[in-house]
C-alpha cells in the first residue's frame, strides 16, 4: 500500500515537471521575442520589417564611412572594399568587406561592428552581415562578404555621418593546423 501511494506521489510530480516544461516551450519564443527587443539582439526580422516598410529619403543623404580593424595580429588582410559612400536614409545599400588569411594554417574570426556617433547602432538596420556567424577561412583562402543594411529614416536630423567599423578576432582555441600538401 505504502508502495502504491509513493507510485502516485512519483506520477504525479513527472506530470508537474512534464506540464511545466511543456509551458516553458510554448513561453520560450515569445520571451526570447522580448528579450531581444530590449536587448536590441537578433534584430534582423525587425530589420527585415523596417527595410520592407521604409521609403527612402531622397532628399536627405548621410556620409556612411566602413572601417576594419584585426585583433592582437590576426595574419589576416582586412578592407571594406570602399571606405564611404553617401546613402539616403530608407535606402537598401549593400557594400563589401574583403578579407584575406595569410597565413599556412585554418583560421575561424569572428567580426564585431561599432558605430560611431554613439547610438548610431539603434538606426543602423543590418539585413545580411557576415558578422553574423563565425568565418572560417583557409590558408591563403580570400573572399569578399557583403553587408546589406539601411539607414533608420528616423536618424535624427542633425547626424551627417555615421561610422560603421568591423575588428575581427581569431576565436580562441578554434584555430586548426592544416595537413601538408600531398596528405
Amino acid at each position: 500500500m505504502a508502495r502504491m501511494h509513493s507510485n502516485r506521489r512519483l506520477l504525479r510530480r513527472c506530470l508537474v515537471v512534464a506540464v511545466v516544461m511543456f509551458g516553458f516551450g510554448y513561453l520560450l519564443v515569445p520571451l526570447y521575442t522580448v528579450f531581444c527587443r530590449v536587448t536590441g539582439l537578433n534584430t534582423v526580422g525587425a530589420a527585415d520589417a523596417a527595410a520592407s516598410d521604409a521609403q527612402p529619403e531622397f532628399r536627405r543623404t548621410v556620409l556612411m564611412q566602413f572601417d576594419s580593424n584585426l585583433h592582437d595580429g590576426l595574419p589576416w588582410v582586412f578592407r571594406p572594399m570602399q571606405t564611404m559612400l553617401s546613402v539616403h536614409p530608407g535606402e537598401l545599400v549593400r557594400v563589401e568587406y574583403e578579407a584575406r588569411n595569410d597565413s599556412d594554417r585554418t583560421i575561424i574570426g569572428q567580426a564585431i561592428a561599432s558605430y560611431a556617433p554613439e547610438g548610431a547602432a539603434a538606426y543602423v538596420k543590418k539585413l545580411q552581415c557576415f558578422c553574423f556567424t563565425t568565418q572560417r577561412f583557409a590558408p591563403h583562402e580570400e573572399r569578399k562578404m557583403p553587408v546589406v543594411f539601411m539607414i533608420d529614416p528616423h536618424l535624427p536630423a542633425q547626424v551627417s555621418t555615421l561610422t560603421l567599423s568591423y575588428t575581427f578576432f581569431d576565436v580562441g582555441g578554434a584555430s586548426i593546423t592544416s595537413p601538408p600538401h600531398g596528405s
